[in-house]
């Protein structure tokens, strides 16, 4: 059961550090990403459920309204969050990060981080049918969000060589608020439980899983050198 629950992302992050052709990122650091990520599953759980039980305090818990504020403000914001600080926090300033690409391979290890130990979680009280659900769509999922967050976050840091603050602030909101719709609306879907919804999941899951490969070999092959900012 554990290699189930580990599997998915041994498999998930080999692929993503296979197309890093330049210059393979520091095992310190990677090992650093996953280990914080992992942490953050811990650290999202008891947010979502101090801050759940308020937000969502006397809402009906069937009623399309408390979904959508539940997936989107509360469980992929919370997640998606943790996952960004952690990020920021250890590689912005970090000398590895000198190619716009590396920016995605550290997302990804950090939601790599989470997703692992979030499927360990579940695996101790499901059964292998879940394990193999969650290695299908959840830890994929997880590794769309970072993809699309590790492309904004590495223009972000392109744009902040070249002193450009203007389109630095923006990819880095671009790099939290975009991660956030994507899981929010994953889970919504997921969350209603109602034919309709799940009809558009699986239609999203495929369009959405094109698309990020699509922009992940793309982003592998055109990644660009980030310059060294000249020390004050």
């Amino acid at each position: 059961m554990l290699a189930l629950a580990v599997l998915p992302s041994l498999v998930l992050f080999y692929i993503v550090w296979k197309f890093d052709r330049y210059e393979k990122e520091p095992p310190k650091l990677l090992w650093a990403l996953f280990g914080l990520g992992a942490a953050t599953t811990v650290s999202a759980a008891i947010i979502e459920l101090l801050f759940g039980d308020v937000i969502l305090a006397g809402m009906d818990h069937q009623g399309m309204l408390y979904i959508l504020i539940e997936n989107f403000l509360i469980v992929a914001v919370c997640e998606e969050a943790g996952k960004y600080i952690v990020l920021k926090k250890v590689t912005w300033k970090h000398p590895a990060f000198n190619y716009t690409f590396d920016a995605v391979v550290y997302a990804v290890t950090v939601s790599l981080g989470f997703a692992t130990l979030e499927n360990i979680l579940y695996l101790v009280e499901n059964s292998i049918g879940v394990a193999l659900i969650r290695a299908v769509f959840s830890v994929p999922g997880h590794v769309i969000d970072a993809i699309f967050m590790g492309y904004y976050y590495g223009t972000a840091k392109y744009a902040d060589a070249y002193n450009d603050t203007k389109m630095r602030d923006k990819n880095l909101k671009m790099a939290f608020l975009v991660p956030v719709l994507i899981h929010g609306f994953y889970d919504f879907c997921l969350s209603t439980e109602h034919w309709a919804f799940i009809l558009i999941f699986f239609v999203f899951e495929i369009a959405i899983t094109v698309v990020t490969a699509r922009k992940f070999i793309k982003l592998s092959k055109v990644e660009a050198v980030i310059p060294e900012q000249p020390k004050v």
